[in-house]
This record gives structure tokens, C-alpha cells and sequence, in this order.
């Protein structure tokens, strides 16, 4: 084990458990195989959540919900979230964990594809999560910035692909080349907008923090 991995094996442990329902759907969607926002990642959301206070949040990719209940979690009492998922095997369980957790009165799951659904959303968010397909980053971007409200946050998640961001094209296998790339014209994006602040972390998988200026 380096140094880096040292690092995050101790900070790991001084995190604050998660509610024993959130920590229950978390052991249930890893025993599934299912992904969900990694530890380090929970912590980012956690603190600008607290420190945001968003009245309003966008998510897109829902999975089977945990990111969804993890920030209803911790976003004030009276905020709404609006979550998007395409897969369909994955809905229903979403479902039934916001009803589960009493939270489907606070949680709406819009279905279908995000590329076609984010054109037809009004109104601003205070706060979006961006979780879905990789490679359609870049895509959503334009719509994703005409929701977000000034001073509002964007995150979005896993954007270093396990360390293949830092390689060359011809470095990663043939059929992840258009999403690599397509990785890369993103983060270039987010950092030269004059509508975004961003900063680029390693917590997770990357994690982008942008703020509308």
C-alpha cells in the first residue's frame, strides 16, 4: 500500500457513519455490483450541501437511488430533487427505495434519456449532480449551465475514468477512446467557461466542482 492509498484509508475512517438506512441501500447496491458514489465523494457532497443549501437539485443518473437519498439526506428539509434515469431495470428499484425511506414525496424520477429530457426542463437549479453517462458529459453541458442558477454548484462525478484521463488515446483500449476523449473535452471545457469557477479533485474516481459565476 503507497502513501496515497494510506492517506485514504485514514481519512476514510474517521467519517461519520451513515444513517443505518442509507448505510443498509449502500451495502445492498455494492453486494449487487450496482455503482454509487464512492466514500470521498459522499464527504464533498456532504459539505457543499451543508454549506449550499439548495433549495432545488438536478441529479442525472439515478441508479437505483442512493445518491438521490444520500443528498435528500443532508439538503435542507424543504428541498426537491429531480433525478433522471434511463435504465429501466434500474427504476423501479429506485422507486421503491424513496418510498421506502419516505422520501418519494420530496424525490422525483423523471425516465428516459437525459439527452432528451434536459431541453425540455425549466426553471433553476441550485444545485445539480452529474452522475449519468460519461461521454455524454459534454453533450448535457450546455442545457446543464442554462439550469443552473448563478452561484449555483455543479459536481460532477468519476470524470478521471480510473486514471485513463491521464493517458494517451492510442493508450486506451479502442473501445473507450471516444469517451476518453470526450472526457477530456469536457474537463478543458468546465476549466476555460467564463460562466464556471471549477476545481478538479482526485476524491473518488474525480470529482469536478464547478460555481456559475
Amino acid at each position: 500500500m503507497d502513501q496515497d492509498e494510506r492517506f485514504d484509508v485514514y481519512i476514510g475512517s474517521l467519517e461519520a457513519e451513515l444513517p443505518d438506512w442509507l448505510a443498509g441501500l449502500e451495502r445492498r447496491a455494492a453486494a449487487d455490483g450496482i455503482p454509487i458514489v464512492r466514500k470521498q465523494t459522499q464527504s464533498l457532497l456532504r459539505m457543499l450541501l451543508v454549506l449550499k443549501k439548495p433549495e432545488r437539485i438536478l441529479e442525472i443518473g439515478t441508479a437505483v437511488g442512493f445518491s438521490a437519498l444520500f443528498m435528500s439526506e443532508y439538503a435542507p428539509a424543504g428541498c426537491r430533487i429531480t433525478t433522471i434515469e434511463k435504465y429501466e431495470k434500474r427504476i423501479p428499484a429506485a422507486r421503491e427505495n424513496f418510498r421506502q425511506a419516505g422520501r418519494d414525496d420530496r424525490i422525483v424520477l423523471v425516465e428516459g434519456d437525459a439527452g432528451e429530457i434536459l431541453p425540455e426542463l425549466t426553471g433553476g437549479y441550485d444545485f445539480i449532480f452529474m452522475d449519468g453517462a460519461k461521454g455524454q458529459y459534454i453533450h448535457f453541458l450546455p442545457d446543464v449551465l442554462r439550469l443552473l442558477n448563478a452561484g449555483g454548484i455543479l459536481v460532477s462525478d468519476n470524470v478521471l475514468q480510473g486514471g485513463d484521463i491521464l493517458e494517451s488515446r492510442f493508450a486506451v483500449t479502442r473501445r473507450d477512446r471516444t469517451i476518453h476523449a470526450r472526457m477530456r473535452a469536457y474537463l478543458y471545457e468546465l476549466k476555460h467557461n467564463r460562466e464556471l469557477e471549477t476545481v478538479i479533485l482526485t476524491a473518488g474516481d474525480g470529482t469536478a466542482v464547478s460555481v456559475k459565476i
